[in-house]
């Protein structure tokens, strides 16, 4: 089979489709036959050498894939070869076929094309991770997004709307702002004073119940300036940093909670429980069109060094993702 590797660290040129042998299938595993992966910023910095994959995964990049069951491994049971599936990965979804872990898997709504199913996995069960299982964002409480026009960002704003949530989203960029007004309740661009005062304003005072941010440590001070007694921030990005100086007190009197929390490195079972969570509540929502995959691009996986550079330029709505098959825009 082909798949996708990074020849050493470096730019998008490092990335060189080569030839491997096709996975076999160990106990609890099936084999799936990839038609769609997609681009996510953990691809960028492994390919970079600042993030490598966990022991034991595959050097293959790729967070994520919808395809087909080709095999499966012992000890697997509920599913069938040629059902189709979407499944999260430690790695080895740029590739024409992917080993994962059956309880990594979700089945495909009929209503979305392989394109759309690739985009769903890394996204959806990260914001649902943030805002069904850590920090609980319920009815009527305000959820400010940060990234909002990222991947997760547009994954976390519709699972905050469907939680029963008030949204704020917050975004670099007024031409991406514009993408996502029918998203978020209020959208923000921070301008040099941050964006602390604005959602406070919003919020007519109350502050932000649950903040989902991606940006790390140049928005914690504003995050905390701006939180509701009780508030809880979610902290799943980093692109903004990684140190920076906060005030203890403010935590304290705001009886605040911060939480961090990744998906690639965790055991499978830990995956497992997320995938199996996420699926109940929201394959529904993804099957009647509540929730909605955002695809901002889709390019073919021998321009996958394309793919890269459209993600790093900081362009993309949503994600990139990258055909591995040319029935993948055919609808379900």
């Amino acid at each position: 089979m082909i798949g996708v590797i990074a020849t050493r660290p470096g730019g998008p040129e490092v990335l060189e489709l080569a030839s491997m042998p096709d996975p076999e299938p160990a106990e609890g595993e099936v084999v799936l036959r990839v038609r769609a992966t997609a681009v996510n910023r953990a691809d960028i910095l492994q390919r970079r050498g600042n993030y490598p994959p966990p022991p034991g995964a595959s050097d293959v990049l790729g967070l994520e894939a919808a395809g087909t069951v080709e095999r499966i491994g012992p000890g697997v049971t509920g599913w069938s070869e040629g059902d189709r599936a979407m499944a999260l990965l430690s790695g080895g979804g740029y590739a024409e076929r992917v080993a994962v872990p059956a309880v990594q898997l979700m089945r495909v709504p009929d209503n979305l094309n392989w394109i759309l199913a690739a985009a769903v996995p890394e996204v959806f069960l990260t914001a649902w991770q943030a805002l069904g299982r850590q920090a609980r964002a319920g009815t009527g409480d305000w959820v400010l997004v940060h990234a909002a026009a990222s991947g997760v960002g547009t994954a976390a704003l519709q699972i905050a709307r469907e939680l029963g949530a008030r949204t704020i989203g917050t975004t670099r960029s007024h031409e991406k702002a514009a993408f996502i007004e029918d998203l978020a309740d209020h959208v923000v661009v921070p301008g040099p004073d941050g964006f602390a005062e604005e959602v406070t304003r919003i919020t007519g005072g109350h502050g932000a119940d649950v903040v989902v941010d991606l940006v790390g440590a140049s928005y914690l001070r504003d995050n905390i300036a701006c939180l509701a007694t009780g508030g809880r921030v979610a902290l799943i990005g980093l692109v903004g940093g990684t140190r920076t100086e906060i005030d203890l007190s403010e935590l304290m009197r705001r009886r605040a909670t911060l939480v961090g929390s990744t998906l690639r490195a965790r055991p499978v079972d830990e995956k497992g429980e997320i995938v199996a969570s996420f699926a109940e509540w929201g394959l529904p929502r993804l099957a009647d069109g509540r929730l909605r995959p955002m695809v901002h691009d889709m390019i073919p996986l021998t321009r996958v060094a394309d793919a890269h550079r459209e993600v790093e330029a900081d362009r993309a709505v949503g994600k990139v993702v990258l055909s591995v098959e040319s029935d993948a825009l055919i609808p379900m």
